[in-house]
This record gives C-alpha cells, sequence and structure tokens, in this order.
C-alpha cells in the first residue's frame, strides 16, 4: 500500500499532493513548528483551573445552531446544508506562542559587529579583533602571503609592526583596520570590498533574526513528465515549483544551501548546462564519463511494476563519495534529498569521508565501533529517502582506498566530489599528496570546486604538477552556474571574502589505449 501511494503521489504535483493528502509526512514535516505543537497532543501544554473549566462550559454560539445557505456552482441556490458544530481545542496555545520572538526586524538587520544585539556575532567581533591583522601598506607582512597573485590583497612594504584590527568601518560595521588614520588614508582599497561585507553583516543578522525563512521549504518529489531548467537559478526553482522567492536576501540564504547537492546534479544531470558546444566547457573526454554516469541515472523504462510480474533487474545505486567532507556533511538530510529529486528513477550512495566529516555533528557521537561488519565505524543513514542512503567515515579516504573497502571501482556508478578541498593550500596540500593518485587509479569522474578563481587555478597548477600527463580534463574550470549567491568573510582576514562553490572543474585519470603492434604495420596492399 505504501509503494502504491508513492507511486501515485510521483504522478501528482506537490499543490495536488498536499491538497489530497493533508496529512502525510512531507506536508506535517513543512508546517511552522507552532502549528506542529498546537496540534500534537504529546506536545500541546494542557490547562487546568477555573478558566479553562469555564471555557469549557460556554454555550454554543446561535451561528453554530443555525444552517449555513450555500451557493451552487451554477448560480443557483442549492438545498441547505447543515452546518457541524465547531468544536475549539481549549488545550491548545495561541498560534505565535510557541515561536521564538523576532529579535530584529527587517528593516533593521545593519549592527556593527562589536555592537550587535546577537551574542554570536559579539563573539566573532573578539576573534577577528584578536586574529586578524591591519592590511595598511605601513605594516610588515605578518606572515607569507597564501595568493601572492590576488590582486585585492596589497603588498606591504612597510617597516612598522603589524597590528590587531580595532576600528570598525562605519559603512560596514566590521573591524578591517587599526585606527581610524589607517582607514581613512587606505579608504579606496576598502570601498573595493566595504559594500559586500555590509551585505555579509545583513546577511548574518538576517539568519538570526528570528524570523520564519519560508525559502527553507524546499519542493517535494518532481515528476517524470516535467522538465527541469537548468539555465540558472531562477529558472531551475520555477521549473521545480519551489515557493516564489522574491527577495534578493532570501535568494542568498536558500542558495547557501542548495549549492552543494545542485553544484553535483547541474553535472551529473541529462539536461546538463555543461556540454561540449562551444563555451560550454564540457570536453569530449568529459562526455564520455559523464555519459556512462547518465545512463545509469535515467534508465529506460523497462514496464516493471509493484508486482512479482514487474520485477526487473536494477542498476545498483550511483555512489558519489565526497571527500574532505566539512560542513557539507552536516547539511540537513532534506537538502540532500533535492538530489534525489532530480533522478526520479535513479538510486544514490553518498558517502562522506574526510577526518572533519563529523564537523557539527556532536548529537551523533560516539561513534560506532568498530566491529567486523564495520570496520571503519561508519554512520549508516538508509532511511533518508527511498532512493537515498548517507554513509560518514571518519578517516582519509587513502586509508580505505588500501584496504580495498569500496573496490572495485566503476565509472558507470562512482564518482568523486571534492569540495573546496584546498589541493594546492600550503596548509593542505600535503594531505592530499597521497590521495589524488589514488584517485586517478580509479577511473572515475573527480567534480572539484573552489572558493575563489585564485584558489581554482592554484588547485589547477597543483594537480598539474603532481600528476602531469596522468589525468584528463573533463570539464573546462569556471564558475559555477549554481554557486551560493551569498559571500563569506574570513574572520582570520576580513579582506578575504569568498562564496560557496564559485567555481568548478572536473578530470580523470588517463585511460592509455594500446594498439597492436600488428595493426600498426599492417599493409592492406
Amino acid at each position: 500500500m505504501e509503494s502504491l501511494s508513492r507511486h501515485a503521489a510521483s504522478n501528482t504535483c506537490r499543490r495536488c499532493l498536499r491538497s489530497a493528502l493533508p496529512h502525510s509526512p512531507y506536508s506535517r514535516a513543512t508546517r511552522p513548528l507552532s502549528q506542529l505543537v498546537s496540534s500534537s497532543p504529546q506536545l500541546a501544554p494542557t490547562r487546568s483551573g477555573p478558566v479553562a473549566r469555564a471555557k469549557l462550559a460556554l454555550p454554543k454560539t446561535p451561528s453554530s445552531r443555525h444552517a449555513k445557505r450555500s451557493l451552487s456552482l451554477f448560480g443557483q441556490k442549492s438545498k441547505v446544508a447543515q452546518e457541524e458544530p465547531t468544536t475549539f481545542a481549549t488545550n491548545a496555545p495561541p498560534p505565535d506562542s510557541s515561536r521564538a520572538p523576532q529579535v530584529l526586524r527587517s528593516d533593521d538587520l545593519f549592527h556593527s559587529f562589536t555592537n550587535s544585539p546577537i551574542p554570536e556575532i559579539r563573539q566573532r567581533a573578539a576573534f577577528i579583533r584578536q586574529h586578524a591583522r591591519c592590511p595598511h601598506p605601513e605594516h610588515r607582512v605578518a606572515q607569507a602571503p597564501i595568493e601572492p597573485g590576488n590582486p585585492r590583497i596589497p603588498a606591504s612594504s612597510g617597516n612598522v609592526a603589524p597590528k590587531p584590527v580595532d576600528f570598525e568601518c562605519p559603512d560596514c560595521g566590521i573591524p578591517v583596520y587599526c585606527s581610524e588614520k589607517h582607514w581613512a588614508e587606505d579608504y579606496e582599497a576598502h570601498l573595493q570590498i566595504c559594500d559586500t561585507l555590509r551585505q555579509i553583516n545583513e546577511d548574518e543578522h538576517d539568519l538570526r533574526s528570528g524570523r520564519f525563512f519560508p525559502e527553507f521549504e524546499y519542493a517535494g518529489p518532481q515528476m517524470e513528465e516535467a522538465i527541469v531548467n537548468m539555465t540558472n537559478w531562477d529558472t531551475f526553482l520555477y521549473t521545480r515549483e519551489f515557493e516564489a522567492i522574491n527577495a534578493d536576501r532570501s535568494m542568498r540564504q536558500v542558495t547557501r544551501l542548495l549549492t552543494y547537492p545542485l553544484t553535483i546534479g547541474s553535472v551529473l544531470h541529462e539536461l546538463s548546462p555543461y556540454n561540449i558546444r562551444k563555451g560550454g566547457r564540457l570536453t569530449a573526454e568529459g562526455l564520455k564519463s559523464l555519459s556512462a554516469l547518465r545512463y545509469t541515472l535515467h534508465p529506460p523504462k523497462t514496464g516493471g511494476g509493484i508486482g512479482i510480474e514487474g520485477l526487473r533487474p536494477e542498476a545498483p545505486p550511483v555512489r558519489i563519495f565526497i571527500l574532505g567532507a566539512r560542513a557539507e556533511s552536516s547539511l540537513p538530510r532534506n537538502v540532500w534529498v533535492q538530489l534525489a529529486h532530480l533522478f526520479p528513477r535513479g538510486k544514490f550512495h553518498l558517502i562522506f569521508i574526510g577526518p572533519e566529516s563529523m564537523a557539527n555533528r556532536d548529537d551523533e557521537f560516539p561513534l560506532p565501533p568498530r566491529t567486523a561488519s564495520n570496520p571503519f565505524g561508519a554512520i549508516v543513514e538508509d532511511r533518508v529517502w527511498p532512493s537515498m542512503k548517507i554513509s560518514t567515515i571518519v578517516d582519509y579516504y587513502h586509508t580505505l582506498h588500501k584496504t580495498g573497502h569500496f573496490y572495485p571501482y566503476d565509472p558507470y556508478f562512482d564518482c568523486f566530489v571534492m569540495f573546496h578541498p584546498g589541493l594546492g593550500h600550503p596548509a593542505s596540500s600535503h594531505e592530499w599528496a597521497e590521495t589524488v593518485p589514488l584517485l586517478l587509479e580509479t577511473k572515475a569522474p573527480i567534480l572539484v570546486t573552489g572558493y575563489t578563481q585564485l584558489d581554482m587555478e592554484r588547485d589547477i597548477a597543483w594537480v598539474n604538477k603532481t600528476c602531469r600527463g596522468e589525468f584528463d580534463m573533463l570539464m573546462e574550470p569556471g564558475e559555477n552556474i549554481f554557486r551560493s549567491l551569498r559571500w563569506d568573510l574570513n574572520d582570520l582576514d576580513p579582506q578575504d571574502i569568498s562564496c560557496g562553490n564559485w567555481g568548478a572543474w572536473a578530470f580523470r585519470g588517463k585511460r592509455f589505449v594500446y594498439l597492436s603492434l600488428l595493426s600498426m604495420n599492417h599493409d592492406p596492399c
């Protein structure tokens, strides 16, 4: 019965599904918290005392004892319909009593970090004042530049000792210079990022303002007959029947989370905006690799059904290895389910691997013990969605690869993803030196993203230097169509701003083709 309901729901639009199944788990999960509390007898507080008893003893209103006359759709009077008596839940709290009070209004989001009404932002301001250094050219360089070619980082040639930032710009509200004098002298350089810093300031306060976020109410399953347009964020949200998002700030908030599943889905989908045409950024080798995965994720209809007569062989789930996982592993699971909705007949197994893959997931500790059936203590979530399973392993990938835990690898069923890996970053490149050559041996596609263009180019240069001649480029580097529209601030350097998954590129281990000497020396004459 459950499979029949799921099959019927997959061919029904979201609005009709809500009206037909008002008590379905999906519609209940998207209701506000106050409605969930008031509608649940276990969560709703009970009232007692003379006031509650007096309300229970109140007589019915006159309107409830009289009949209500209604009109038909054709303008003629219909029969008198007896109205059912209305019952009031006296033990339910007011609709808004369970919601947290709103701290900031939508027109009062700009506050300096130091004097912010949000305690978390005040703590962040104290961290910036303690660790960030003034970027004025008079100061000596406190450390070697990580991005020497970045034009936004001025070259310092002064003799003054480095000083921590202590002055907040009145326009952006973020500590950026050690004094007002240095801020005024370097004001033209600061103007390049001042507006973006103010936008970051307001977005951070908006996220903690206590308002209700309707933009986080995601769309449900996609009908197979409905085509998804992946030209940009607007066309995707419209064709996926998301609720209308009319504010730029709300758009930035929702894309900050959806950029992770959509970056993967936009590359693997058969309607991907990346193609082999001129300017499409996809190479010939990339078309070969992605065509294999698309064949698995978009299987042809075989006439199968839910009965015994409809049994058909099915392909195994596509394994997506997300290496070096950090914040993406702690995303709400309904965010990752959006990836499954893009492929109605595909199956996924997301595998988060990395020493920081359990970040921000303290409620799930301690980790499962390492046993013979679970040698690496993986946390398995097999009920995320009927077609999606998520596993998390706190370990380095090269350790797992050497044991053959995931062997064999198949280009039709395997794909690797690295979100902001920092392959060429001086602080993390040594951690990837052993992993990347092992990834090339699998011959599976590897999708990589970067915070900025310089970050992406630095990673590509490191791969060229480390594995020259051992890989094929599948997708040319460039700006990610489904990047996050919200900018982020580096607390160690307020001059360094970036956005999640700004750029994307892909590569794969080179496949060598050996020709027979006899065929090469064969003379057709």
